[in-house]
């Protein structure tokens, strides 16, 4: 809340002030993420990988997707885990403050569609804040949020599974990586937003 009194002063990025400077105009994009990340504590918790892809005027964009997985040896080491997943992966492979800044770039304004999205935002804020930037200004839509208003469910939890199979779409253990968990998401919201009525 009080974001812009710690960063009056503060020198930020280029590409952060570029960032800013596309919020002049209306976003007209949309991008699914999906983030792989060792958990949702901000204070010890980091991101393993990002996954995205664009939706405009109701289509999936496919070949305006983002892909990445961070490099986090530090982490993995300190809290003895295996970085098995990064040497396998076939996904791009960048330091955490390249990778979060390549995102950036590829977000511009465009409005983020999630799972749990609020999570997701945070854990890129953590990100930025390390980076000497501010936090995201893009709205945020939560495909669990629709899917609870579209049947009155209140605050009872959806997971992604269950989202698939109202929607006859592949469970996500069929789902190998960030990238295809984006797919999956637009393809939820777009399926959702029809149901919605949103415009």
């Amino acid at each position: 809340m009080l974001d812009w009194i710690k960063n009056i002063n503060k020198e930020h990025p280029e590409f952060w002030k570029s960032y800013l400077s596309k919020f002049e105009k209306k976003p007209q994009r949309y991008v699914a993420l999906s983030i792989d990340s060792t958990g949702s504590n901000l204070d010890k918790d980091v991101i393993l990988s990002l996954g995205a892809v664009a939706i405009e005027q109701d289509s999936i964009r496919i070949g305006d997707s983002f892909e990445v997985v961070l490099l986090q040896y530090i982490y993995l080491h300190d809290n003895g885990l295996s970085n098995e997943f990064i040497i396998k992966s076939t996904q791009p492979k960048l330091g955490e403050r390249e990778a979060i800044q390549a995102f950036i770039e590829y977000l511009g304004n465009s409005i983020l569609v999630g799972l749990k999205i609020n999570l997701g935002v945070d854990l890129i804020n953590t990100a930025l804040e390390k980076l000497d930037c501010g936090r995201l200004k893009n709205e945020a839509l939560d495909i669990e949020i629709m899917f609870q208003k579209l049947n009155d469910l209140s605050d009872k939890p959806v997971s992604i599974d269950q989202l698939c199979a109202h929607f006859k779409l592949p469970e996500s253990t069929e789902i190998a990586s960030t990238p295809e968990e984006a797919y999956i998401i637009a393809l939820l919201f777009l399926k959702l937003k029809l149901r919605l009525g949103l415009k």
